[in-house]
């Protein structure tokens, strides 16, 4: 149900279930075992969902490295496989050097997924050092036929172009956002290892895959407690589709193979708009695999759910206990971040009014989407139906609707700016600087302490009765930007707990 532009989801869910569909057909033709054809389904899986970045060159590039870090990892696991001390260093090991590869960006982040999840697939399949050359045959086979898919039968980038993300909040040595996850992540599957291995010596991993996987795309404490809950109850949901889909096919390759094409369907269509969806479709397929494996039954499928909730527990106490940044500091960051993109886009579209043909507030406008978009993910465990923190709850709400106000008018100012008959109007500075000076007044309180209230003196905007009735696109974007500016200033400048005071 939710909105799909282009439908931009829909073609990388089709693509998808293409490019793992080849990959395996070609491991199937090439005379490998089963395991190593399953090895190959998901390296291309991966493939074609980790690979980000925002142009279709380095995604070729970052496609190409893949084996350079998956292939080391591969040989390590199976080296390893029956030696538990030394695999499980290893394995947190590649945990942590897996966070912190994200501080090199889509590149870092692929190739640290990319690593994890070879020496995951080695403990889920039980693959032995006499398979490693089978794995290596099928992860190339696998990359190959995905990249065929994705950069010559459906180059779907280069018509849409994927957004850059933001670059993460800065910092230096432990405050720097990949070096805290890192040690986060790594004690948190450390305590997901060891609980998981009591309950299971054999599905252990899946505790800590879980872990690994809350710490993808969150950055405050309560963000990684709200993808822990979604995932634990997308799993729980999707063990009880798999006791009515799975269990009864008893590994059946036919039908099993068509259920497991919609759920990398489900897994790429899903995966933007809802995380507990997406987990919905990796239990069931995960399900499915055990299945064509013969080592499917219903107490598999709670064993699985058990590991989960551990997984989710260790990253809970980790983000509590290791380097914790509260909510609320990372919330105040990236909506400064967002603010101060509007007035550059503001002041590069009074430029570009102005006669500057150099002007473009068209990169800022898409910047302030990404931003917006990052700014939902920090605020959603404020929002979430469960939160029983009303008072911010309210806040958060309102702070939302009003930065979607201000995005709404930032893209009217950059449409006017884009008109090549476009004039300046001598209002246009005054009204410019006055967003420049309500985005200086919201952003002014960096040093400012959260627990008492602040009075924030912002100019307020001009009466739409002093406008002329001929007033200039422009000049209206600019008067409704300023106006919800002004209003942003009691919800982010007075106490978290306080009530708001009703406009």
């Amino acid at each position: 149900m939710a909105p799909d532009p282009g439908r931009l989801r829909l073609r990388n869910s089709l693509r998808a279930v293409v490019g793992v569909t080849l990959a395996v057909t070609a491991a199937e033709l090439c005379g490998l075992s089963l395991t190593a054809s399953i090895t190959g389904g998901l390296a291309a899986l991966l493939a074609l969902f980790t690979v980000l970045d925002a142009t279709v060159p380095a995604q070729r590039v970052t496609t190409a490295l893949l084996p350079a870090a998956g292939f080391p990892v591969l040989a390590l696991a199976t080296t390893l496989h029956g030696v538990p001390l030394a695999r499980d260093a290893a394995f947190l090991a590649v945990v942590c050097c897996g966070v912190y590869a994200r501080r090199w960006g889509p590149r870092g982040h692929a190739l640290g997924i990319f690593a994890f999840m070879m020496f995951f697939v080695t403990q889920f399949l039980h693959a032995l050092p006499g398979e490693l050359p089978e794995l290596y045959a099928a992860v190339g086979i696998a990359l190959a036929a995905s990249g065929a898919v994705r950069f010559l039968l459906w180059p779907i980038e280069r018509r849409n172009p994927p957004a850059a993300a933001p670059p993460p909040l800065p910092g230096r040595g432990l405050a720097r956002p990949t070096t805290r996850q890192a040690f986060q992540a790594t004690a948190a599957c450390a305590f997901a290892l060891a609980v998981g291995q009591m309950l299971s010596e054999d599905r252990w991993y899946w505790a800590v895959g879980t872990a690994w996987w809350i710490f993808v795309n969150t950055a405050s404490r309560g963000e990684t407690l709200v993808r822990g809950f979604r995932r634990v109850l997308g799993t729980l949901v999707g063990i009880a589709a798999g006791l009515l889909i799975a269990v009864p096919l008893h590994g059946a390759p036919a039908p099993t193979a068509f259920l497991v094409a919609v759920c990398v369907f489900g897994i790429f269509y899903t995966a933007a708009p809802s995380y507990s969806w997406m987990m919905f479709f990796v239990t069931v397929m995960a399900g499915l695999l055990y299945g064509l494996l013969g080592v499917l039954h219903p107490g598999l499928l709670l064993l699985r759910f058990e590991e989960t909730a551990v997984g989710a527990l260790g990253a809970a106490l980790a983000v509590a206990l290791v380097l914790p940044v509260t909510t609320h500091a990372a919330n105040d960051a990236w909506i400064q971040r967002a603010l101060h993109c509007v007035r550059h886009c503001t002041a590069a579209s009074a430029r570009r009014l102005a006669g500057d043909p150099d002007a473009d507030p068209a990169p800022h406008a898409a910047e302030l989407e990404l931003l917006l978009a990052r700014v939902r993910m920090a605020l959603a465990p404020l929002v979430h139906p469960l939160s029983p923190l009303r008072a911010r709850k309210a806040r958060a709400r309102q702070v939302l609707q009003l930065l979607d106000a201000c995005a709404h008018q930032v893209r009217g100012l950059v449409a006017v700016a884009a008109d090549p008959d476009a004039s300046h109007d001598a209002r246009l500075a005054q009204a410019c600087a006055r967003v420049e000076d309500a985005v200086e007044a919201l952003v002014a309180r960096r040093a400012v302490p959260l627990e008492r209230e602040v009075v924030v003196r912002i100019p307020a905007p001009a009466p739409a009765a002093e406008q002329p009735a001929q007033a200039d696109t422009a000049l209206v974007h600019l008067a409704d930007l300023e106006r919800a500016l002004a209003e942003l200033a009691e919800p982010l400048h007075t106490s978290p707990n306080a009530p708001l005071v009703p406009a």
